[in-house]
């Protein structure tokens, strides 16, 4: 699984990812996350009107798909 710091570090690379995985996302949204995971979550939760908890676990199944991605590659 990635860690969290290459992602933040890789941002405009992984930005990507999030919004194929998010497209309620907008780039201003993307712009404002910055690779900063709890800007993540949060930015979930706003468009998509759900729970903390629940954006948590998205980002944690998007992270655990990363890394089966990476291995395949």
């Amino acid at each position: 699984m990635p860690s969290w710091d290459r992602i933040a570090g890789n941002w405009k690379q992984f930005s990507g990812k999030a919004r194929e995985r998010w497209g309620e996302l907008t780039d201003d949204d993307i712009a404002v996350i910055n690779g900063r995971r709890e800007q993540l979550v949060g930015k979930i939760q706003e468009r998509y009107g759900i729970i903390t908890d629940q954006a948590e676990r998205q980002v944690a199944d998007w992270l655990n798909d990363l890394s089966h991605t990476e291995r395949r590659h």
